[in-house]
């Protein structure tokens, strides 16, 4: 006997290849997420009055500017712990400090288009940005990555004779963790913007480290800013570097 199926069963049926068809469909790939890290953005506050003042300190020095340090609250902390080793090392070579507490990249390229690199024309700039992109969460290490490139680039673009020293984004946490790894990989990428011309790049990031991987709180007190001695080991780093970018 032969059963016969119900027409809209039978109907059913046929639809069902198409349903999966549609189903099966990829998926259209998402837009892609902005990297923040590269969008010169302003702060303000007690940022803004910062800003104000490296432009006040720029203006005054145009004909007496050699030296530029480039960064966040590290940067800013030769002003602080450092103040004694600048006094000895850096002021001497006529440096001026444009760090920023709290600085993100993003941060630096829109100080770079306000004033901050305004009619000065120094010998060399050293700079290390980027590890509040890390520490705030807010980027992947190949955002950061970017938007420490993106700095490099605006920075010889608008300071062509001025020598880059580019510096690793140094150690934090007073253990190995997560951050430490995604710090050395973003590390390990600008090393490769050092082209003996214009940008040299250097980690000394082993300068803070102790022999069993530690951070000693005599040198980073909260695992992250520099003590006195902290800069001292800074100052000390780079020292050589200082001596043969200078004198070019």
């Amino acid at each position: 006997m032969i059963r016969r199926v119900p027409l809209a069963f039978s109907f059913a049926l046929v639809l069902l290849p198409l349903a999966a068809q549609e189903t099966a469909k990829p998926q259209e790939p998402a837009a892609p997420a902005v990297n923040t890290a590269i969008v010169p953005v302003p702060r303000e506050g007690a940022w803004k009055e910062r800003h104000d003042k490296i432009n006040a300190d720029v203006a005054a020095r145009r004909g007496d500017c050699e030296l530029i340090f480039i960064g966040d609250s590290i940067t800013q902390g030769w002003e602080g712990a450092g103040k004694g080793i600048w006094k000895e090392r850096m002021a001497p070579r006529h440096a001026v400090n444009l760090g920023i507490s709290g600085d993100r990249t993003e941060h630096v390229l829109w100080r770079f288009e306000n004033g901050n690199l305004e009619g000065i024309a120094p010998k060399a700039a050293v700079v290390m940005i980027g590890t509040n992109n890390f520490g705030h969460g807010t980027n992947s290490p190949e955002q950061v990555l970017e938007g420490v490139r993106a700095v490099v680039q605006r920075l010889r673009e608008r300071l062509p004779g001025t020598k880059i020293l580019l510096l690793g984004i140094f150690p934090r946490g007073d253990r190995f963790n997560e951050m430490r790894g995604n710090l050395l990989q973003v590390n390990q990428a600008l090393s490769r913007l050092n082209d003996g011309e214009q940008v040299f790049f250097a980690d000394i990031g082993a300068a803070f480290v102790e022999d069993d991987g530690s951070i000693s709180k005599e040198i980073m007190p909260d695992a992250l800013h520099l003590s006195a001695e902290g800069y001292q080991r800074w100052a000390d780093a780079i020292e050589p570097w200082l001596v043969r970018l200078l004198a070019s």
